[in-house]
């Protein structure tokens, strides 16, 4: 049976039903299913969820069910005010016993943003959601120390982190602390594009998130990487070229056309159902 638990002795309740509300980051992008759409943390997170419950037998349910329900709203390219506009209200419609909550990263990483301002805003939005959902458990920043470009930008994300995390503390949230996942720092955990986890990278975040509450996961999420030959000055310096050809000018040819990556995109689990 699934308990949450933490270090502040937090209530232990059964969880049932959880929305990941977000961007590209909880939708999944570079997690690709066979199916074409993206898994991602927050899917693989849910199956460790529904892993917990009791199954039900014939007697109590369809063979096989947990009675288990899971959302994803999250939406690659949303900033924080079209996440609360978009996604809160529907989480709270489903009203969940879990919701995750992980926005302002594409706010922090836009040319001129305050991360204080932007924090206070995501602090409002905490506010209305832990008024009618279970439990809400907010998502840190990672440390881009190693991540070329976004790498000058450690400073924002940490200090939009650290207000994250007091906002977690005056509202009781558990907190999925990525900036403290060593795993991530190394390059195989991320896609191509430098933005978005690999399926591995992925999966050790849900193991994070698991281990958050209290649930027992079947392998380490910051277990070491088996070692790698030294890349040359060479290799990296044409993996750097072909990184910025293929991903940064896009991504800054679309931020001058005042384009998202998630135009016409729609959650693909709007609605709490069974995995």
């Amino acid at each position: 049976m699934l308990v949450a638990d933490d270090s502040r002795n937090r209530q232990h309740s059964i969880i049932g039903s959880y929305a990941a509300i977000g961007d590209s980051f909880t939708e999944g992008v570079g997690d690709p299913g066979p199916d074409g759409t993206f898994v991602g943390w927050a899917d693989r997170f849910a199956v460790l969820l529904a892993d917990q419950l009791p199954v039900l037998d014939a007697a109590t349910g369809p063979a096989g069910d947990t009675h288990f329900r899971y959302a994803n709203l999250a939406v690659r390219g949303r900033l924080l005010d079209q996440i609360v506009e978009e996604q809160v209200p529907r989480a709270k419609e489903l009203a969940p016993d879990l919701v995750s909550f992980c926005a302002g990263g594409n706010d922090i990483i836009r040319p001129g943003t305050d991360p204080d301002d932007v924090a206070e805003r995501f602090e409002r939005a905490v506010a209305d959601l832990t008024r009618s959902v279970g439990t809400v458990m907010v998502t840190t920043g990672f440390d881009t120390r190693g991540v070329p470009v976004l790498r000058h930008l450690r400073g924002k994300i940490a200090t939009y982190t650290a207000h994250v995390r007091a906002i977690a503390d005056r509202y009781d949230c558990p907190v999925l602390d990525l900036w403290s996942l060593r795993s991530v720092q190394d390059r195989r955990a991320w896609d191509g594009d430098r933005l978005h986890l690999s399926p591995e990278g992925h999966t050790r975040v849900a193991l994070r998130a698991a281990q958050v509450l209290g649930i027992e996961v079947p392998a380490d999420p910051d277990q070491a990487w088996p070692p790698q030959a030294q890349r040359g000055t060479l290799e990296v310096r044409r993996d750097d070229i072909h990184w910025a050809r293929e991903y940064l000018v896009p991504w800054i040819g679309r931020r001058l056309r005042g384009e998202s990556s998630g135009d016409h995109v729609a959650a693909k689990r709007p609605d709490l159902l069974p995995l």
